[in-house]
């Protein structure tokens, strides 16, 4: 079951997106996007005079930056994840199996923290995008991957000696089968000139086209509903067969404009009585068999596709004014509007753990979801700030008629706590053991140090040998060394040799 978030909305921290991520709850988010560094090999700094002034950062990476706890972890959770790495290391190199540890290990957080009807978008561009599509695989499962959408970020570059590089991608996976999924949402309505192509005839309702009322024959026998002759249309001689709607949406635009309750109408040649008495079917001079008006009016534009041609991304004619803060990677408010809107509901939460100058956190809650944005720069809080004055705005008299007159951000710099860890039995040892580990802030209880989950062992608090129980309540972890001077005795015992040995302070 999904768990309530033990951190409420509106709140952005600052600091080390990981950390923060082990604090919230498993399960309690609905929506993830994640425009992080793309290991670009670049440094990056805001220009004075803007508003994401003083926020800086290097997108370069080296064997350093990646903890040998990391890597421990990665390799006892997700094994095929760890080989991945390697091999990314062998056939890239070490500045990429470093990149590609730091994200992993967030990841995994990430992947714990969504719901499982919940979604990730991952932004990035092509340096690193085929070695990322690894990791959500592994992390997520390929039968999770939804969509590599390409956005056009730019009308053009020169990169000398290549081909311009102007395009992102967003990889798009699911938690799980059960994905939200709005596709009304993110229908781009066709034009005038679209329209007219679409639908080339006319009549008193509006322009239409003549669509099929049938269907190829395949495997059907002759004798059905489907094959029988309608109005003199022996359509089963010309391996058609009947194929009326019945249900869908111009079924349903049928049935409120011209037919009322058409869609309780059981019977295909019934249905189509109904039709050709309300004028719904076009009867050819030339043709082999009637169709279906279908009217423009009923048109609800064209599916979203997997390629973003709109929102481009901020040039030198669009960064002066509006919604641009001076951040070099900024995106626009648009482009994650269109992701927010396809992919989660008003009043669920979305989170952008890199959340940079917050344009996630501004599309969201102009959509009213609620959000949590996460960034390693102070200045982030800021620049939200003064976004959602200017982009909501709010004003800054304190005017109690305004819809967001009351809107204020929750700043944070320390990670929340989970509240979710309740363990009830020792059923599933591997299970507790996680939650365990997550209680603990990944630290052995004894020496107080973080260490890899695989290097600790269960403990019981009260030995079984003066009648401790299995139960969950009464167990904990600790590395090896810890357990063996602990032995069978008990906690107090363990933290005075600890003290002694000088491993823990008085």
């Amino acid at each position: 079951m999904p768990s309530a978030c033990n951190v409420p909305s509106r709140t952005i921290f600052t600091g080390d997106n990981l950390d923060i991520l082990r604090g919230i709850n498993s399960e309690c988010v609905d929506l993830i996007y994640l425009d992080p560094p793309f290991n670009s090999n670049q440094s990056y700094a805001a220009p004075l005079d803007s508003e994401a002034r003083g926020a800086e950062f290097d997108d370069v990476w080296t064997l350093d930056d990646m903890k040998e706890e990391w890597i421990d972890e990665i390799e006892f959770r997700r094994p095929s994840l760890f080989h991945l790495i390697n091999g990314a290391k062998l056939a890239h190199g070490e500045s990429m199996a470093g990149y590609l540890t730091f994200m992993s290990v967030r990841l995994l957080e990430m992947h714990r923290v969504l719901k499982p009807d919940g979604s990730i978008y991952l932004h990035c561009d092509d340096t690193a995008v085929h070695y990322l599509k690894g990791v959500m695989d592994a992390l997520f499962g390929a039968g999770n991957y939804v969509n590599n959408i390409v956005w056009k970020r730019a009308t053009s570059h020169n990169d000398p000696r290549r081909f311009g590089r102007i395009l992102d991608h967003l990889l798009f996976y699911a938690r799980g089968a059960n994905r939200r999924w709005n596709a009304d949402a993110v229908t781009i309505p066709k034009d005038a000139a679209e329209l007219l192509k679409a639908y080339p005839s006319q009549d008193a309702r509006g322009q239409y086209r003549s669509s099929d009322l049938t269907g190829p024959r395949h495997s059907a026998k002759r004798g059905s509903p489907s094959t029988m002759p309608w109005q003199g249309y022996d359509i089963y001689a010309m391996n058609r067969v009947w194929s009326v709607p019945k249900t869908g949406k111009y079924a349903e635009y049928i049935a409120r404009n011209f037919i009322p309750g058409y869609q309780d109408i059981a019977g295909i040649h019934d249905r189509l009585d109904a039709l050709d008495n309300a004028g719904l079917i076009h009867h050819p001079q030339k043709g082999r068999w009637p169709g279906l008006k279908r009217y423009a009016d009923a048109d609800t534009g064209n599916p979203a596709q997997n390629l973003f041609l709109y929102p481009a991304g901020f040039t030198n004619f669009s960064t002066k004014g509006g919604e641009y803060t001076g951040w070099k990677t900024q995106k626009p408010v648009a482009l994650l509007q269109q992701i927010i809107k396809a992919s989660s509901n008003p009043g669920d939460l979305v989170l952008d753990p890199f959340c940079g100058c917050a344009t996630a956190c501004i599309a969201a809650e102009q959509l009213g979801r609620n959000w949590i944005g996460i960034d390693i720069l102070p200045e982030a809080a800021a620049v939200l700030t003064d976004r959602a004055r200017r982009e909501l705005q709010i004003p800054m008299n304190g005017d109690d008629e305004h819809p967001w007159a009351d809107w204020q951000p929750l700043v944070l710099n320390a990670p929340p706590r989970r509240n979710d860890l309740t363990l009830l039995s020792p059923a599933n040892p591997q299970s507790d053991k996680e939650l365990l580990y997550a209680s603990q802030n990944r630290k052995c209880i004894g020496c107080e140090y973080e260490l890899p989950l695989h290097v600790l062992t269960i403990d019981h608090i009260t030995p079984r040998s003066r009648g401790g129980p299995d139960a969950i309540g009464n167990l904990q972890l600790m590395c090896h060394t810890c357990n063996a001077i602990k032995g069978n005795r008990s906690m107090e015992y363990l933290r005075e040799q600890l003290h002694r040995r000088g491993i823990l302070s008085m």
